[in-house]
């Protein structure tokens, strides 16, 4: 496999919602009080249309609650417009508008749900939970730059499930499954919450861990070699004794304390120093971690 370090394209939705709350909501009120001062000197369904931009934009920062505040504000403000509006004497055209006010607000935060939760599946292994290779890819160029600003180092562990076909030759494919489930859990589980793992194949793994020196990804490793041998699991509805399952883990660490070559691909270069490390941690007898 060969790790590519370019940026993931831009993705509106998810850069709006990693606005400041503040921002969002100081952008939204703004925004509903211009276009009140418009509609109070105009008075022009044009102008009244525009209320739709701060509902939409709160729909996709905060959701249905916000949309629904938003839309709520607007027509308090369209009422406050227009003082024909506060006798309740209505023409079609406001209700129409009111009922456009909140039927916008409702379908944008709906939208905005259904489009989030295709990205996230978009972006994460269905067996494990864990971060696909996609989404890998996306995200370690930001933490090779972060460990870079800091000028400290950034580790990648490589790993597998050791002996994994004997378990599928001996007891089904289906309990080969839960075992790499059972480990990409503990894995998601048991690493620091900077820390981005992906499944990547069938039961292989890779982790990426920002400003991370070589001593504590080390220690990160043994601690995932540990608590892998020490389960004792239920796989296709069969308990096994701890020690079923076990992985190796291969290491590679990368510190930003000198200059970057012009060349280097670190993503990748680290990928292949960890993927060798893993294969000789293979070599000395598994369940263990090799590498720096």
């Amino acid at each position: 496999m060969r790790l590519t370090t370019r940026p993931a394209p831009s993705r509106r939705l998810h850069s709006l919602s990693q606005l400041p709350p503040a921002w969002s909501v100081t952008i939204v009120v703004g925004l509903l009080l211009l276009i009140f001062q418009l509609d109070r000197q105009t008075a022009s369904a044009p102008v009244q249309h525009l209320y739709y931009l701060p509902i939409i934009f709160a729909g996709v920062v905060f959701g249905m609650r916000g949309s629904l505040l938003a839309a709520l504000g607007a027509i308090v403000l369209y009422h406050l417009a227009n003082p024909a509006l506060l006798t309740f004497r209505y023409e079609q055209a406001d209700l129409v508008q009111i009922c456009l006010f909140l039927g916008i607000g409702l379908t944008t935060a709906r939208l905005t749900h259904d489009a989030r939760r295709l990205h996230l599946l978009a972006m994460t292994d269905d067996l494990t939970g864990l971060h696909n290779l996609r989404s890998f890819e996306a995200r370690l160029p930001a933490l090779i730059a972060l460990s870079r600003e800091q000028r400290s180092s950034i580790a990648m562990l490589v790993f597998d499930v050791d002996r994994l076909k004997s378990l599928n030759d001996r007891h089904g494919h289906l309990a080969g499954a839960e075992a790499v489930r059972t480990v990409g859990q503990l894995v998601g589980a048991r690493l620091p919450a900077d820390a981005v793992a992906s499944r990547y194949g069938g039961d292989e793994f890779v982790v990426a861990l920002p400003c991370c020196p070589q001593f504590t990804a080390r220690q990160i490793a043994n601690d995932l070699c540990r608590a892998v041998s020490a389960l004792a699991p239920v796989l296709a509805g069969i308990e096994f004794p701890a020690g079923t399952i076990s992985i190796s883990i291969g290491i590679a660490t990368r510190a930003f304390d000198a200059p970057l070559d012009a060349d280097e691909d670190t993503g990748n270069a680290l990928f292949k120093a960890a993927d060798a490390a893993l294969y000789r941690a293979k070599e000395h007898g598994r369940n263990q971690v090799w590498g720096q």
